[in-house]
């Protein structure tokens, strides 16, 4: 079997009036972590100003090995030491291999489901916003006038596909579809 990568999602709820100390923080832990072996992306979603306080940290790693070494390396730690003040719930994180993280169960005591319907899931949810996210996207790049470059626009393309698929898509979808999915 291929490796799959490996993926952790870290949520981290940050006291009222301490999201400036935070993002300060994230600045001197994210280009330390992007150093370290198999790294292959990290990706922030900050909170909506005034409303929520939660930063989800998206990382992936080529091997489930060295997303470990990382989460579990003392320069990790002593990070994490330092940003406790600015916590309202300590460091929360899950690892999956792969694209697991988006199939997780209700029940924790599931497994995540086989790769095969992974793949369907995942096609069948992300070939309709390859039509439609462009069709909003880009129009509104246009708009900000951003300059027509293919790379400019793959990447705002990507990031509005992926967050819709991990924070919107993804969990409503896996739990209309539970029964087959899961059996």
């Amino acid at each position: 079997m291929e490796n799959q990568g490996a993926t952790v999602v870290i949520s981290h709820q940050i006291k009222e009036g301490k999201q400036k100390q935070y993002e300060e923080w994230l600045e001197e832990v994210v280009p330390i972590c992007r150093s370290y072996k198999g790294n292959m992306d990290l990706q922030i979603v900050k909170p909506i100003p005034n409303l929520t306080f939660t930063y989800t940290v998206i990382i992936r790693f080529d091997t489930v090995e060295n997303l470990k070494f990382w989460m579990e390396s003392d320069r990790r730690k002593n990070l994490i030491e330092k940003a406790k003040p600015f916590f309202v719930i300590g460091d929360q994180y899950f690892i999956k291999s792969g694209l697991d993280f988006l199939f997780l169960p209700e029940q924790g005591n599931q497994k995540a489901p086989v790769r095969w319907k992974q793949y369907l899931v995942t096609w069948s949810a992300i070939f309709p916003l390859s039509i439609l996210i462009p069709l909003i996207v880009l129009p509104v790049l246009n708009t900000l006038h951003f300059p027509e470059n293919r790379f400019v626009n793959s990447f705002f393309i990507s990031g509005t596909v992926v967050f819709i698929m991990v924070y919107w898509l993804m969990p409503r979808y896996t739990k209309l579809i539970k029964k087959w999915l899961y059996k």
